[in-house]
């Protein structure tokens, strides 16, 4: 019987740097107080209003706040999902290559939920914000679509090595 040797590669090392380096980013936008937090995705929440809704200003000062706290929902919602997908494909690519079902992905789940409840405390920690519960199953649904992307891109990138040692072979 022979013993499967853990090996780290150089891939295997980049992406455990970028999954630190998502986590601090993810670390420091949990930092910022409401109105810093607010100011951040403010930005972002100007576009969202300027592709919803292109006659905003024409709008009672009523339906421009409606909208506003909508867009504004959702920019944040969108924020946590998008920058824990990140965390969940750093992380995925970080355990290697495996089967979809594995230990491996279960445990890369586990971070990403794990990451979202410590991130939902510290936040708790900046004035004006606080722990939800629905922001910890969002973070936890895009660390786990980080997980699948990256499975995708391992099964295609696995594809053209093997494509390109049996096309060597030939020749």
């Amino acid at each position: 019987m022979q013993d499967k040797k853990f090996k780290i590669t150089v891939p295997q090392i980049i992406f455990m740097i970028l999954t630190v380096a998502v986590m601090v980013t993810i670390f420091i936008l949990s930092a910022e107080n409401a109105e810093e937090s607010s100011k951040t995705s403010g930005s972002m929440t100007k576009v969202a209003v300027k592709i919803i809704d292109k006659d905003y200003s024409k709008r009672s000062l009523y339906r421009q706040r409606e909208i506003w706290n909508t867009a504004s929902f959702i920019v944040r919602k969108l924020a946590h999902f998008t920058i824990y997908t990140a965390l969940g494909f750093c992380a995925s690519m970080t355990a290697g290559k495996r089967k979809l079902i594995s230990l491996k992905s279960l445990f890369v789940i586990v971070f990403g939920f794990l990451y979202a409840f410590s991130d939902e405390l510290h936040q708790t920690m900046s004035e004006g914000r606080s722990c939800e519960f629905r922001d910890m199953m969002i973070d936890t649904s895009g660390a786990a679509l980080g997980m699948m992307l990256s499975l995708i891109v391992m099964c295609i990138v696995c594809h053209f090595i093997n494509r390109h040692k049996k096309e060597s072979l030939r020749t």
